[in-house]
């Protein structure tokens, strides 16, 4: 999602919640949401994530104690999280965060059934492409 799409809701207030790992976002419409830390970054918009197609998608395992170290501004659509575990590169767009916001529940209920589907636990740590075990994606 590279913008906002006009008329959309806009971010009236925005709270990083280090300790529990939740961030709170208010919208322009009335709609408040918590979004976990880990639902954003199992569901980060980065290619390293979601691919560069249908089908590519990388299941992330083991981020359930991820935090976001730093929140960066990108021009007045979207945040940059930098998180914990190093990764940087997904842009959350106002219409993005919505989404993530309004459709946890589904969301969540996709995730388990890709882990199941995989057949790995939502702790297990993340393995490379060479089938090595790391810590750091």
């Amino acid at each position: 999602m590279a913008g906002l799409q006009s008329g959309a809701p806009t971010p009236q207030d925005l709270t990083v919640h280090g300790q529990s790992k939740i961030l709170e976002i208010a919208f322009s419409d009335g709609a408040s949401y918590r979004i976990p830390f880990e639902l954003m970054r199992v569901y980060s918009p980065s290619a390293e994530v979601q691919g560069h197609g249908p089908g590519q998608e990388v299941l992330q395992t083991g981020k359930r104690e991820v935090g976001i170290v730093d929140l960066a501004s990108v021009g007045n659509y979207a945040v940059q999280p930098t998180f914990s575990d190093g990764h940087s590169s997904g842009i959350f767009s106002w219409d993005y965060l919505y989404f993530l916001g309004s459709q946890q529940e589904n969301l969540w209920a996709e995730y388990q059934g890709r882990l199941q589907a995989a057949g790995v636990e939502r702790d297990a740590p993340m393995i490379d492409k060479a089938g090595h075990s790391c810590s750091s994606h």
